[in-house]
């Protein structure tokens, strides 16, 4: 046998590629396995397809906190509807942001648009941006790659990190407390209120138990660096169905 036959052989008998990359399956089931337990289990965030959330904040806009308050009703991660009411520097100010399917429109105020293909799946990225750190579930689908991506202290503690690439192939990270399971933190890629793109880091925290799914009541997002929004949830319900219009062009 020539050398390069018995590098190859040598490489295969105490674990190459292959068995670097089952480890790393494993590796990232384990993470998922104990993240999905501690949400609530598989059943119950596989049932919770369908939900809607309130919550109130403030929003950074040019260097000022504006308060805010927004709905939201979500169904998979192609159908989701978008209440937002703000009142920046005593100006009023509404948003609707409807996406079904292949389709979605933005309302503001009394001008309407429909989106274009870009824009539809900027929201659909957006949307599973946020759906994950909440049901999780999603990522045992073959609609994601995802990938171990070592660990990190945040907030003093430690976190799995996950690299997980979207059915777009576009990436994000997202970590979780190693100790309790629970998500923390979401990295990605976003496009900004200009269409210009930004890092986003959002964290979850003050975590509750709401219709027998663990929710973090308080999410937090910076964007380049600086702070973007903070909300406080205040109401999370897992919903049977959904009223065929919540997904309807806004009128």
């Amino acid at each position: 046998m020539n050398r390069i036959l018995w590098t190859a052989a040598v490489v295969i008998a105490i674990g190459g590629p292959s068995s670097l990359a089952r480890a790393d399956e494993q590796a990232v089931k384990a993470i998922l396995d104990k993240a999905i337990k501690a949400l609530g289990g598989e059943a119950k965030l596989a049932s919770a397809e369908i939900y809607s959330r309130k919550a109130k904040g403030t929003i950074n806009v040019n260097g000022n906190q504006s308060p805010f308050t927004v709905q939201s009703t979500t169904q998979g991660l192609e159908h989701y509807r978008i209440d937002f009411e703000g009142d920046f520097n005593g100006t009023p100010f509404k948003l609707v942001v409807v996406l079904d399917g292949d389709k979605a429109w933005r309302k503001i105020g009394d001008d309407k648009v429909g989106l274009d293909a870009a824009a539809v799946a900027n929201e659909q990225r957006n949307v599973y941006l946020q759906v994950i750190p909440t049901r999780i579930v999603p990522l045992l689908s073959k609609k994601f790659k995802v990938e171990s991506a070592g660990e990190e202290v945040i907030n003093d503690k430690p976190a799995a990190l996950l690299a997980v690439t979207g059915p777009e192939g576009k990436d994000f990270t997202i970590a979780l407390n190693k100790e309790t399971g629970l998500p923390i933190r979401v990295v990605a890629k976003v496009l900004g209120v200009q269409g210009q793109e930004t890092l986003q880091e959002t964290t979850y925290s003050d975590y509750r138990q709401v219709d027998g799914i663990m929710r973090a009541m308080k999410v937090e997002t910076k964007r380049d660096g600086q702070e973007w929004l903070k909300q406080e949830v205040t109401e999370f319900k897992v919903l049977d169905k959904v009223d065929s219009q919540a997904f309807a062009e806004p009128q």
